[in-house]
């Protein structure tokens, strides 16, 4: 491993200097509350695709008084198509926390930052430098490959003592003063030159002292995780619909696209009298999708949605509009809906539903 030194934080500065990001839409105006925003939806999800999706956030919940006393069903349906959700669910929990324990200020501590929920060591120095400019060292998936790669530190980083090693060598490079510009600059770095294919290592400003590319092994740091299988699932989605109405119910609030609005599943289409029955639904006649699969991280789900085209008005007293509701297709509402969700009822607003075979 190279002896850290203040050169290679003097070289990712200039660099930052010359090339860095300094216009994202966070950064104008900058506070701990954009940063914050910004650094979990930025979990997982490039930067292209998260811009639209903030500027809509923050023009909704302008202030974290404004996202801790919004109903949890506007916070999902403005994250509608971000995924992970449980992202939305915590930024929810920890702005009802900073109202109420630090009086709508957000905390300026590192431990009462990632005693909130949803945010870990990296993303708390994340935001403190990024927002205050205070000296703590940060070690995102980016920052993870150029340190990888720098120092040629073997194995995959999801493995603790990896990590232990990276966040030391994070914590001996992070430079006291302009910390935010000099974190700032690693996260652009591994977006934009140490990226995971094809490193631009002609233009890196450390390339010279990188021991991945002196070494000619940039393409083996990070270590991989280790390959298994990713399970299949399977699943009927259940489409009651009534002209332009369809009965959708809220989910639990933990799991799998927990707090948001989806069809009931089954198992086996023997299940479909008995969920009739129970949501007394009446006469039916039904209508067979097109199946198509959602990939999870860590599973395919291969959904079927089967659409129950009722012969005469739903009975009003089987629906608590908190829990269960008639989704108009023509005035569609603002819920925070599951991605297949929003991708069947899409179809149905447009009218092309993909129609297999009645039955």
């Amino acid at each position: 491993m190279p002896q850290a030194n203040p050169l290679f934080s003097q070289q990712i500065l200039h660099w930052f200097d010359q090339f860095g990001r300094k216009d994202l839409p966070w950064q104008r105006q900058k506070t701990a509350y954009s940063v914050w925003i910004s650094e979990i939806m930025l979990q997982q999800t490039q930067v292209a695709t998260v811009i639209p999706y903030y500027q809509r956030f923050m023009q909704r919940f302008a202030t974290v008084q404004a996202l801790a006393s919004a109903p949890q069903d506007d916070v999902l349906h403005h994250w509608t198509g971000l995924g992970y959700y449980a992202r939305a669910r915590n930024l929810h929990k920890a702005a009802k926390i900073i109202v109420q324990d630090y009086n709508g200020q957000f905390p300026q501590q590192i431990d009462e930052v990632m005693a909130l929920p949803g945010i870990g060591r990296s993303t708390a120095g994340a935001i403190l430098s990024l927002s205050a400019d205070q000296t703590h060292s940060i070690l995102d998936g980016n920052v993870k490959r150029v340190l990888a790669r720098y120092a040629t530190i073997e194995g995959w980083p999801g493995n603790k003592p990896v990590e232990q090693r990276l966040w030391l060598l994070a914590d001996e490079l992070t430079p006291e003063r302009r910390t935010a510009d000099y974190n700032q600059a690693m996260m652009d770095m591994g977006a934009t030159l140490c990226t995971r294919s094809s490193p631009k290592c002609d233009i890196c400003p450390v390339s010279q002292q990188c021991q991945a590319n002196i070494q000619h092994r940039q393409t083996e740091f990070p270590g991989k995780k280790p390959k298994k299988a990713i399970p299949v699932r399977s699943t009927i989605m259940l489409i009651p619909k009534w002209q332009n109405q369809i009965l959708i119910y809220k989910r639990p609030p933990t799991g799998i696209w927990g707090g948001l609005w989806g069809f009931h599943q089954l198992d086996d289409m023997s299940q479909i009298d008995q969920m009739v029955e129970r949501l007394q639904l009446g006469d039916y006649a039904v209508t067979e999708l097109a199946a198509f699969r959602h990939t999870f991280s860590h599973f395919h789900l291969d959904i079927q949605p089967i659409v129950l085209e009722l012969n005469q008005p739903p009975t009003a007293s089987m629906v608590r509009e908190d829990q269960q509701r008639w989704f108009d297709v023509s005035q569609p509402e603002k819920l925070g809906l599951a991605a297949p969700t929003l991708q069947l009822l899409t179809a149905f607003e447009s009218g092309c539903q993909f129609l297999v075979n009645r039955k």
